[in-house]
């Protein structure tokens, strides 16, 4: 996302996004025969995020979930954090002499073992590893194609892995790995589609890739249409699927996540209209992607499943759905990603902001 990465971090911080009062948007639903968005939404009744202070104000867009007690955490100014106390206290662990590196994603497999992913144009684009809870870093890629610009990780297994960078020469450029992150090897084009113009994927939250068993899915916007990138094959080949989410320069599907290869969801929107009430919330059941009925109110960033629920976040709030068709409003703090295992959520977000919640 190499056009509006500068644009998306600077946007997202500004103030007053945090809540959306009623507006032409909602007199035009109503206008329409439509429910406005919160007639069909509940409202928070207790803090749904316990907040767990960081000491740093990074701006923590990488997130990985390891259990209820361990979590790792990555953003601006080089920063890695990891806590396995389940937020009590963190350390900040980022590999020495990157503090000019956004670190915009993380996978971590154990408390000790984790793979962080640069951003940026040319060699900023780089992917760390340790093996020793964040003691000592090695740096396993360093991109040297200027064309490419690397947005997020994810891993099937701990050994099998994928990085992916926007479209280069007019098809997206994927890494794949096979040792843990020790080593990463360009994928060939050939079973990659065609780019739309104008089309790439948004470094917001980590959660441009995600895979489940032996699948994987690329989510993308900034062309004519939002859509999905599926892998079966464990990303050597490729096929892509028109998402009903809105899509253009600023907007298109931000989040993939997948409970299994044949449940899945995506959300997004417009991160310039934080607050728009246009539906941007997807599902796909494995024979496609549907229009959810009912989506959280605004752009978010950010999905989990946890169990068999959702929750999804976003610079003016989180929502949560029991089923994937009623959303609930749990909080309207800002997050920018989550991630979920077992009943324990985690998001972080901007100015240092991490939250931690294990409530049903």
């Amino acid at each position: 996302m190499r056009i509006i990465a500068a644009a998306l971090a600077a946007f997202l911080v500004l103030p007053g996004v945090a809540s959306a009062a009623p507006g032409p948007a909602d007199s035009a639903a109503a206008d329409s025969g439509q429910a406005s968005p919160d007639a069909t939404r509940s409202h928070p009744t207790g803090p749904f995020w316990q907040l767990k202070p960081t000491a740093t104000d990074a701006r923590l867009r990488g997130l990985s979930a390891v259990s209820s007690q361990v979590a790792w955490t990555s953003g601006s100014k080089g920063t890695v954090l990891r806590t396995t106390n389940a937020g009590r206290t963190w350390e900040s662990v980022g590999p020495p002499g990157t503090e000019a590196l956004e670190f915009r994603d993380i996978e971590a497999f154990d408390a000790r073992n984790a793979v962080v992913l640069s951003i940026g144009e040319g060699e900023s684009s780089r992917i760390y590893r340790t093996s020793d809870g964040g003691k000592s870093w090695q740096e396993e890629f360093r991109n040297t194609d200027p064309k490419a610009f690397y947005d997020c990780v994810a891993f099937f297994d701990r050994f099998r892995g994928l990085a992916l960078s926007d479209p280069v020469d007019g098809k997206f450029r994927v890494l794949r790995t096979w040792d843990g992150g020790r080593s990463w090897h360009v994928n060939d084009t050939k079973g990659m589609p065609d780019a739309l113009p104008g089309e790439f994927a948004f470094a917001a939250s980590g959660q441009c890739v995600t895979t489940a068993g032996n699948h994987a899915w690329i989510a993308t916007g900034g062309g004519a249409k939002a859509r999905v990138l599926e892998s079966r094959d464990g990303g050597r080949s490729w096929k892509a699927s028109d998402v009903p989410l809105p899509s253009g320069e600023a907007a298109g599907v931000f989040a993939v996540a997948f409970k299994t290869p044949w449940r899945g969801v995506a959300i997004g929107g417009d991160y310039l209209k934080p607050t728009d009430p246009t539906p941007a919330f997807a599902t796909n059941d494995g024979r496609g992607w549907k229009a959810g009925s009912q989506a959280p109110v605004g752009y978010r960033s950010g999905i989990a499943f946890r169990g068999n629920g959702l929750v999804a976040v976003g610079p003016s709030g989180t929502d949560t759905s029991r089923d994937g068709r009623s959303w609930t409003v749990a909080d309207t703090g800002s997050f920018d990603t989550v991630d979920c295992v077992g009943n324990t959520c985690w998001a972080s977000g901007e100015k240092g902001r991490v939250g931690r919640t294990s409530q049903g």
